[in-house]
């Protein structure tokens, strides 16, 4: 106790010198500084320099000190109680659900969401958690929660970039506060939040004590008489409502509550009375100095705090992913099937009459609408509308769906992983982040350098992600949450890169979400290319993937050269998952549905499972856009989104369905 005591003041003292120092920085900042000297000399006698710093910049370092203190109290009461490191409001899904209520109620409750924010916030965090509690049920296992808040948060997060798009009149304005921002115009929301954020925390410090009872077993605390779940009730409440405090005022900002009380640990700290008052301080400086640095990359533009918190934080997730895969056993689902329709060429007929009635359905309805007999008359023939928009718009869907669900069949193959996809792995979002950096760095470039860009980007995240998971035996949940990780690295990065270039909201939502709108021949050539070269030749060593799923051993016995073969299949899922990204940008869960509804429907044979996936593939990115244009005409909802509301739920259904993690 008095050696906790004795580190805390010491760790105080210290921190609060570098919080005079960041202090200082920070109101220095500004598009109208002259930079941290001038400013302070200026100040004694410049009117506006003044202003600016009692209206704009005290209200901002003061909201992000009790944003920080509070994002980082809230994940510490939400580690201890789950007994998770990776436990925090933005991994459980409580930022995404909160932000999905405020931005809903804005736009279909206006009167509401003005006048009660706070709760509304709250309703939403509240929700997400105890979706993620009934989705991992009791065992809280640490790797397993982390992954289904993420998921969850994905979930929510399509519903919100949905709401976004759909109602941009009603939305606007909240683009910018969505991915996390400390703008202040003057002190309304400090003085709104403080006095909630002062309350909580005082409730916090009070049970303290009760806290630290958490760090025993369940069992051996029951057994002095404390009332462990009342302790954990009063815990969650106070650690959901801190997060909404905070996404009430100033948006959904991640990753701090994981950061900073990893950070008061490392620092000695045990107790937690003086963990709280440790991630108070820590919570603080972290969430200064994430704006700090976001305000020297962003001198002329504002820059969401949230996509710097998520640069930091990612590779944080990363490292204790790989440090937790080491002590933990992965049992994956089999990559198996029920034979449903044992005749495949009446599947693959009937698939094939499915696509022909969704190329019909897709070409005649749209933002403008034929008859049958216009399709097949000669009036279709001179209708440049059609032949220049709608037409190469179905090809792409059609072309690039397939090229997805091929690349998930060589994923979930070479990784023996039935939650492996090139989006859920992260590899679709860096492929995103070098297209985007190729297209806004070298504007005058030829369209060809974008896929190669792309190309270069997803090889890049691939290999990072394979060597961060090798050493935990390359276990799916683990695989996974580092894939899930970078992906938020990416996306962080795909969003500074738009706000530097000065792209609007719609047109960022939209590259996000994956989009077919847009598209020309030039993408169609270029989808045709790819799976003509690409497709045969997968095929082709179709009957040879199926070796890798009953293990090394057998495979070599089979005189197959597995390390050669999955390095190619790994190459080639890069390459067709990056030109994809190039083209429709990032669409993610067509490589995850379909070989699993192929494998469902025909085996598990890859010479059954390609072709019917492929066509599957084809058909749900049809069926998207199709849907995406038609359904709230003449809106157009993104189709990334509608895979993604229906690719999120049904990844959530497989990871429960994957197996227990079990400790050794």
């Amino acid at each position: 106790m008095k050696n906790d005591k004795r580190k805390f003041i010491t760790i105080g003292f210290l921190g609060c010198l570098l919080f005079i120092l960041l202090g200082t920085i920070h109101v220095s900042q500004g598009q109208a500084s002259a930079g941290y000297f001038n400013f302070w000399q200026q100040l004694w006698h410049d009117e506006q320099q003044q202003n600016f710093l009692l209206h704009s910049r005290l209200p901002r370092f003061v909201i992000g000190c009790l944003a920080g203190s509070s994002l980082a109290v809230a994940g510490m009461l939400m580690q201890t109680m789950t007994k998770n490191p990776l436990a925090s409001a933005s991994t459980l899904g409580i930022h995404s659900g909160a932000n999905f209520f405020v931005v809903a109620f804005a736009v279909f409750f206006p009167h509401l969401s003005g006048k009660h924010p706070l709760f509304l916030a709250f309703g939403g965090g509240l929700i997400a958690a105890m979706l993620v509690w009934g989705l991992v049920g009791k065992t809280l296992d640490p790797v397993r929660v982390a992954l289904t808040g993420m998921i969850v948060s994905m979930l929510f997060a399509s519903f919100t970039a949905a709401l976004q798009l759909l109602f941009a009149n009603e939305a606007s304005g909240l683009f910018l506060w969505g991915s996390g921002t400390l703008l202040q115009l003057d002190w309304s929301g400090v003085q709104f939040a403080w006095p909630w954020i002062g309350i909580v925390l005082l409730i916090t410090l009070a049970i303290s004590r009760k806290l630290d009872v958490l760090l025993l077993d369940e069992e051996a605390a029951i057994g002095i008489g404390e009332k462990v779940g009342l302790i954990k009730l009063v815990g969650w409440l106070a650690a959901i409502f801190l997060a909404a405090i905070t996404v009430a005022v100033v948006g959904p900002i991640g990753f701090v509550g994981i950061i900073a009380p990893h950070v008061v640990r490392l620092l000695g700290l045990r107790l937690h009375f003086s963990m709280i008052l440790g991630n108070i301080v820590v919570g603080a400086l972290l969430l200064v100095s994430a704006d700090i640095l976001v305000r020297i990359i962003s001198q002329t533009s504002e820059l969401p705090v949230g996509a710097m918190t998520a640069l930091i934080g990612g590779p944080w997730i990363v490292y204790l992913a790989m440090k937790m895969g080491r002590s933990v056993r992965g049992k994956s689902a089999p990559l198996g099937g029920h034979v449903l329709f044992p005749k495949k060429g009446a599947v693959y007929g009937v698939l094939l009459i499915i696509t022909i009635c969704l190329f019909f359905v897709s070409l005649r309805f749209g933002g403008t609408e034929f008859t049958p007999l216009h399709l097949l008359g000669q009036e279709l023939a001179h209708n440049t509308y059609v032949w220049n928009f709608r037409v190469p718009r179905i090809l792409v869907s059609f072309l690039v769906g397939m090229l997805m669900a091929a690349g998930g069949v060589l994923f979930q193959s070479v990784l023996r992983n039935p939650l492996a996809d090139a989006s859920v792995l992260g590899v679709t979002s860096g492929a995103g982040m070098t297209a985007m950096l190729f297209m806004i760095l070298f504007p005058g470039l030829a369209y060809l350098f974008v896929p190669i860009g792309a190309v270069v980007g997803a090889f890049v995240v691939t290999g990072l992600i394979l060597v961060c998971s090798s050493r935990g035996g390359f276990q799916p949940v683990t695989l996974l949450l580092i894939g899930v990780s970078i992906s938020a690295v990416c996306s962080a990065i795909i969003q500074i890169l738009m706000v530097k270039s000065k792209l609007y909201a719609a047109q960022a939502l939209t590259w996000l979400s994956g989009s077919t709108y847009g598209s020309s021949w030039d993408h169609v050539w270029m989808a045709l290319v790819t799976s003509l070269i690409l497709l045969p030749l997968i095929y082709y060593f179709s009957r040879t993937y199926d070796a890798l799923i009953f293990g090394e051993e057998v495979a070599i016995g089979f005189g197959i050269h597995t390390s050669r073969l999955r390095l190619w299949m790994i190459i080639v899922g890069v390459i067709i998952s990056a030109i994809s990204v190039s083209i429709v940008g990032t669409i993610g869960f067509i490589g995850l549905l379909a070989p699993h509804a192929a494998r469902r429907i025909v085996g598990i044979k890859h010479q059954a499972v390609f072709p019917v996936s492929i066509l599957l593939g084809g058909m749900l990115l049809l069926a998207a856009d199709f849907l995406g244009r038609y359904v709230l005409a003449p809106n157009e909802v993104p189709a990334g989104l509608l895979v993604s509301i229906v690719g999120a739920p049904y990844l959530l259904y497989l990871l429960k369905k994957s197996g227990q993690v079990k400790v050794r």
